[in-house]
């Protein structure tokens, strides 16, 4: 999971492009970076927060109508690395600068395609970066000197033949314009938006629709998967569908990486959230018909406080901020590194014994991943006073390697991969656990469009849309970055790829 960001603009952009990624910030913590294009490409990009790495110097001069931005959260390649941050730039041909929001199944393969057979150098580890090497070679090879769209579009039906896995792209060509692609799954998001000017229209691509929102574009429509559009510098727009399969958009978009407040594939998060609440309640009812008591629901801040609300509703039991987040730490699920993440619960939540003294604590979280900040919540909540604690997820038990870009690449790294409902309820404490079923989870989602048949629910279903994941892809995926760092301890450090 990544950010990103493209605008071509009437003005200056560098500005919209900061405050977007600002915004798209919850979906990467670890680097940053800004291309712009004024007739070259200028570019800032380094480790850490969007307003760590932007300082007025840089801003002055990212200069130029038309650029990308992205924020980087680490699934392939060093966590620890300036240089693996996004954009990534060729010179040639015409000079392209690329972001992607994703991963590459067959990253190892494409490596050795672009370094042995097309003779290109690569500078990283990045799956990104062997992307925009295999879209060179394919521009390259239609040996044309004046760049059309109909070029560009021939160019990407062979780059959709090369790659596999998930790709949301916004790619900068020198001298030409802007152009995005998804992957024929449509697993990540992108959205296309405009906003009219004194100047003429103005174009954005980005991740979530709240980007949109906060720089006053108005959403035209999702880039639908395997379609592709380009921008030229007049901003005339052209588009084409490159490749389609079976629309498969991941689900724990909805569960956690988005913000309530976006849309993605004309599902409003917020309101999915709230139907998973209402599904889940219904478990919970039946347990209170058979005697379990609640005095009260606590959701884990912030990404359950929707299914939480409605959960209270359903079940006639008040919702109280029983836990009070710390506003300055990052999201613990997207930090790279068990140990790093363990270090950081202690100092994330802090709990109000008012709302939680001599009472039964329901507590509502998005999901467990790998336990530890379930088990230290409800130690805190035991520790504040309460009689009883309740865990409720939202989501269903995640058990399986996601490869599409989301940081869970090891079986190992699951509490529930080898333990039934009621034994992952006993690790981490509670006394009581409900999960959602993937049924109801599908279900609350697809409420919102009913034209999405299908959903990527890999990492609770072991059913992967793509048909080149098999076991051995899986196995290389848990002797990455996930898997070593959990198991020897190394936070993260050192070599680390996915595939």
């Amino acid at each position: 999971m990544c950010g990103i960001i493209g605008i071509s603009s009437a003005s200056p952009v560098v500005q919209d492009l900061y405050d977007g990624l600002v915004v798209l910030q919850h979906r990467g913590q670890d680097a940053a970076g800004i291309m712009t294009y004024d007739g070259r490409f200028q570019l800032k990009k380094g480790n850490g927060l969007a307003h760590d790495v932007f300082q007025a110097k840089h801003m002055v001069r990212l200069t130029g109508n038309i650029g990308i931005g992205h924020v980087r959260y680490t699934t392939a390649g060093s966590f620890d690395s300036a240089s693996e941050a996004q954009p990534f730039y060729v010179n040639a041909p015409f000079g392209l600068s690329l972001i992607h929001n994703g991963n590459l199944t067959n990253y190892t393969d494409l490596k050795q395609q672009v370094t042995k057979d097309n003779s290109r150098y690569l500078n990283t580890n990045s799956d990104s970066e062997v992307l925009l090497n295999v879209l060179a070679d394919e521009i390259t090879k239609l040996r044309v000197k004046n760049l059309t769209p109909a070029h560009i579009f021939r160019a990407l039906r062979k780059v959709y033949k090369r790659i596999k896995g998930s790709y949301s792209v916004i790619c900068l060509i020198a001298g030409h314009g802007m152009l995005a692609f998804r992957d024929p799954y449509g697993i990540r998001p992108l959205v296309f938006g405009k906003r009219d000017s004194a100047l003429g229209a103005e174009y954005i691509f980005a991740s979530e629709t709240v980007a949109l929102d906060a720089l006053g574009f108005q959403l035209m429509r999702n880039v639908v998967p395997g379609e592709a559009i380009f921008i030229d510098e007049q901003r005339q727009v052209f588009d084409k569908q490159i490749d389609k399969t079976k629309w498969a958009p991941c689900i724990f978009e909805w569960v956690y990486l988005a913000r309530p407040d976006s849309v993605l594939d004309d599902v409003s998060v917020y309101k999915s959230r709230l139907r998973m609440g209402k599904f889940l309640s219904e478990q919970i009812k039946k347990a209170m018909k058979a005697g379990l008591k609640i005095d009260v629901v606590v959701p884990v801040p912030d990404t359950a406080r929707s299914a939480a609300f409605e959960i209270a509703s359903e079940i006639g039991v008040p919702c109280r901020e029983g836990l009070i987040k710390n506003r300055y730490i990052g999201r613990t699920f997207i930090m790279p590194g068990q140990g790093i993440r363990k270090r950081s619960i202690k100092y994330k939540l802090n709990p109000i014994p008012l709302e939680l003294e001599d009472k039964n604590v329901l507590l509502v979280d998005d999901s467990i991943v790998r336990g530890n900040t379930s088990r230290k919540i409800i130690e805190m909540v035991r520790g504040a006073g309460a009689k009883k604690v309740y865990f409720a997820s939202s989501c269903p038990p995640l058990r399986n390697p996601c490869v599409y870009g989301v940081d869970m690449p090891s079986r190992k790294d699951f509490i529930a991969h080898n333990l039934s409902i009621e034994e992952v309820g006993k690790a981490i404490g509670a006394d009581a656990i409900f999960y959602q079923s993937l049924k109801d989870l599908v279900a609350a989602v697809k409420a919102g469009n009913p034209k999405i048949k299908n959903f990527c629910t890999a990492c609770l279903s072991g059913k992967y849309p793509t048909p080149d994941v098999t076991e051995e892809v899986l196995q290389r995926a848990e002797q990455s970055r996930g898997g070593i760092a959990a198991e020897e301890g190394l936070d993260g450090e050192g070599q680390l790829v996915l595939l």
